[in-house]
């Protein structure tokens, strides 16, 4: 496994982050269920490998997520680093922060959370929350008391907006730490702002390195690009984000023990990119970018639906006809998410609920509607 200067932390990140917001689970009697045992083996292989940081939340996998990374990291906890977050409620007050940071701490059963983030944050909730309720002062108080030992945030908005974050912490008297945000071949926004924190002696990790599965799929880009051998297209996004030396690990949500061992092998791999292959890549992404006219990450944000829409299995289906161009493929998981009573755009009843929660701001019921047209043609 490689490893890098988490910014100015002290630590040493490795290259790979574990994502635990999908881990493997059932349900039973209208409820969900973690399959512990696989949750277990999974992190075990990856600390096993070298993987030491490991990224959960309270909501993940139907809040269950914290519990079930406590569970598996309790033999070499104090080996890794652990990150979860605070949510963004209306009404986060110092008090209420402190209690969730409790709750998080009990849930992972732990005595302290390596990397505390105020989660996905904008503009809003920065100027609205944090600064007006002086959440910040809560963040240096549950830090000096060996609570988290480092402060940070992950972010959903528009670019400039890190700047200010950053900066304005700073003048409050409170230093952000490390940031999390998207980053990934098809999605370079946030690259200028990334080498930014970076020199301000912030940890940088990126979320959706492949694209929320888009860059998944084979292809033989890198041959067509390089004129050598082809790499399967996941290996080609995470290179290509950790060819980024203002980035210090890529975190990827891995669902099976199988994921984990591919992702570890890539992260492990010394091979660098050339200077020429790096700005070969960039152009790249931007013949990339014209198929991604709707680019959702998968994330899952905008669920559950209050018609019971699957909204990010929809747009699945579209990566599959318009960027892999596999069209045949996704009209008959169109056929088959209908055949078992799968809701589509007809049973929208145009709430926006679901905009309202999208971190890529999509116009989903827009989408959503071209989407299902499309592919029950």
């Amino acid at each position: 496994m490689n490893y890098r200067d988490f910014g100015a932390t002290g630590e040493k990140i490795s290259a790979l982050g574990f994502g635990c917001m999908r881990l493997p689970e059932y349900e039973e009697g209208g409820k969900h269920f973690i399959v512990q045992e696989k949750v277990d083996e999974m992190l075990a292989f990856a600390f096993e490998n070298g993987v030491n940081y490991f990224d959960t939340a309270p909501h993940y996998c139907n809040h269950n997520s914290e519990a079930a990374v406590g569970h598996a990291v309790k033999d070499f906890r104090d080996k890794i680093l652990i990150s979860t977050k605070c949510p963004m409620d209306d009404d986060l007050t110092q008090d209420k922060y402190r209690r969730l940071l409790e709750r998080s701490l009990t849930r992972l059963g732990t005595d302290y959370i390596d990397f505390y983030h105020f989660w996905g944050i904008g503009r809003k909730q920065f100027e609205n929350l944090i600064l007006k309720n002086n959440l910040l002062e809560a963040a240096a108080k549950a830090k000096e008391e060996g609570l988290i030992r480092h402060i940070s945030f992950s972010f959903h908005d528009d670019p400039g907006v890190i700047r200010l974050i950053v900066d304005t912490s700073e003048k409050e008297g409170v230093k952000m730490e490390s940031m999390l945000c998207q980053y990934n071949l098809l999605d370079r926004s946030n690259e200028e702002m990334i080498k930014y924190v970076n020199e301000k002696g912030l940890g940088t990790v990126a979320m959706g390195p492949v694209g929320g599965g888009r860059l998944s799929a084979p292809t033989d880009l890198y041959n067509k690009l390089t004129g050598k051998p082809a790499i399967a297209t996941y290996e080609l996004a995470f290179r290509f984000c950790l060819g980024n030396p203002n980035l210090n690990c890529a975190l990827s949500g891995m669902q099976d023990i199988d994921m984990v061992k591919k992702n570890i092998k890539v992260a492990s791999d010394n091979t660098a990119f050339s200077e020429e292959e790096w700005q070969r890549l960039g152009l790249a992404m931007e013949e990339i970018k014209k198929f991604s006219e709707l680019y959702c990450t998968g994330c899952k944000y905008c669920q559950p639906c209050p018609m019971e829409i699957n909204i990010p299995k929809l747009f699945e289906m579209y990566t599959y006809y318009n960027v892999y161009g596999l069209k045949e493929h996704a009209k008959h998981m169109m056929r088959e998410y209908i055949r078992k009573d799968g809701k589509t755009f007809e049973h929208c009843i145009d709430c926006g609920a679901c905009e309202d929660k999208c971190p890529q701001h999509l116009k989903i019921r827009e989408n959503l509607k071209m989407v299902c047209d499309l592919l029950s043609e």
